[in-house]
């Protein structure tokens, strides 16, 4: 029996981890995280990121879409 969590059932995202399911550059995860424009949380040193905060972030960018449009 494997403990292995799968890609669609994992709970926390590393970074890079984040920039792969949001298309985008590791570069601008950092960014965006320094910005307060994706939310993470820390264990240890770390940081991670949940993934209702990856879908907090989507439809941050979909509402700022919307108000440009």
């Amino acid at each position: 029996m494997s403990t292995a969590v799968s890609p669609d059932e994992q709970v926390l995202y590393k970074p890079e981890e984040a920039a792969v399911a949001l298309r985008i550059g590791r570069s601008m995860v950092y960014e965006e995280i320094r910005l307060g424009r994706l939310r993470t949380v820390r264990i240890g040193r770390r940081r991670l990121v949940p993934p209702e905060y990856i879908s907090q972030y989507v439809e941050l960018l979909k509402r700022e879409a919307e108000a440009t449009a």
